[in-house]
């Protein structure tokens, strides 16, 4: 990432923190922009082959852990205890992130994702067709969803 797109983002985080609170009722912390998020990636490919239910637990602590704790899940000592806090069994840490099961469905994912024009997030998809990138104001979410049940009438 540009030096330039960093401090851009940096820059709007003020704005982006003050508008999911009023306009969403949500209070955000995020962590460090530059963050290395694939091995929590690899990590909720594991869970989800050992439950949805833990799937989900894992997904939703690394979601808190990073949006509202500010922590870096790309450290790997931190994506470790989250794991662990979420009920996985992380006595093969290093080959579970190195497990070529899981690593290459993440890599297909990202593929998949830059094939459809994702590269921020949050990415929203409404209908198959529309691709609402970034942190978006309320109103713009709104305008999607009502074009998209003008649509389907």
């Amino acid at each position: 990432m540009s030096q330039q797109r960093k401090a851009q983002i940096e820059a709007s985080r003020p704005a982006f923190k003050r508008r999911a609170l009023e306009q969403y009722g949500v209070e955000v912390n995020p962590g460090p922009l530059e963050t290395n998020s694939e091995p929590a990636l690899v990590l909720e490919k594991y869970a989800e082959a050992q439950s949805e239910e833990k799937g989900e637990a894992f997904h939703d602590a690394v979601m808190d852990a990073y949006w509202h704790e500010t922590k870096n899940i790309g450290d790997l000592a931190i994506l470790k205890q989250i794991a662990q806090d979420a009920g996985l069994d992380t006595g093969d840490f290093d080959a579970i992130l190195a497990n070529p099961t899981y690593t290459s469905a993440v890599a297909r994912d990202i593929h998949l994702a830059h094939e459809y024009g994702i590269d921020a997030v949050p990415a929203l998809v409404f209908d198959n067709k529309y691709l609402v990138l970034g942190a978006q104001p309320y109103d713009v979410l709104q305008q999607v969803v009502e074009k998209v049940q003008e649509e389907s009438k």
